[in-house]
């Protein structure tokens, strides 16, 4: 009876024995927690106290401090710079407009001297006039220069005579006279917007057409008053 009760002690079929240990599982709980605790508050001294043997904490407030400081100064320096950038790009731009008005300006004074100089040579090929006509007004210096086929700028200048006391309102009219296909031709242009309003003198110029095949000869221009009476002429041979 004995042997097999020991037999079924020692075989597989014995009896289970569960072992629970003496301590209830909350207070397991806090003492691992208790237990990690003090491992994170050991590993962190460890790690002060070993950053303030390198010195890595060194001075560190202050060196942020002259960082920050610096970090000012720079971007002090750079909103300077900006602004300055600025005024000279500014100062650029209104120079560049001030050269190009001057520029303007000197070729408008360049096309006026230009002008007055042409007027000064027409002014000196002024003769007396040879044609009739009232002695209250002349007209002086009539050119006609060909500009093209079928076309002929013309030119001259009407004189107020000396102690005429009022203008003189009129028009004028241009004729051109030659041959075409060989016969004698002419033609006249009388347009309205030939007009003369007369004070001391008035320049009398224009381009006239005539046909490209015609051969003008002669270029005659008459000044006339309201009824149509002819007070100056003058004539010129091409």
């Amino acid at each position: 009876m004995r042997w097999k009760l020991l037999r079924r002690r020692l075989s597989v079929s014995a009896p289970r024995v569960t072992v629970r240990s003496r301590l209830p599982w909350p207070l397991r709980w806090i003492a691992f927690a208790l237990v990690l605790g003090f491992s994170g508050a050991l590993s962190l001294w460890a790690f002060e106290f070993g950053r303030d043997i390198a010195g890595l904490d060194r001075n560190a407030q202050e060196e942020l401090v002259q960082l920050r400081e610096e970090l000012a100064r720079l971007r002090g320096e750079h909103e300077r710079a900006v602004s300055i950038a600025n005024s000279a790009e500014s100062l650029l731009k209104t120079e560049r407009v001030a050269q190009e008005s001057l520029a303007a300006r000197v070729k408008a004074l360049e096309a006026e001297n230009l002008a007055l100089t042409r007027d000064l040579g027409f002014f000196e090929k002024l003769m007396p006039s040879g044609g009739g006509g009232n002695r209250s007004m002349s007209l002086r210096g009539l050119q006609a220069t060909p500009e093209g086929a079928g076309k002929l700028r013309y030119q001259a200048l009407l004189t107020a005579s000396a102690g005429r006391a009022t203008g003189f309102v009129g028009r004028y009219e241009v004729q051109l006279s030659g041959t075409l296909e060989g016969r004698n031709w002419s033609l006249r242009s009388n347009d309205p917007a030939l007009s003369v309003n007369l004070k001391q003198y008035q320049r009398l110029e224009g381009v006239i057409d005539h046909p490209a095949a015609a051969m003008v000869k002669q270029l005659e221009i008459r000044v006339l008053d309201g009824s149509g009476k002819v007070q100056a002429s003058e004539v010129v041979r091409l």
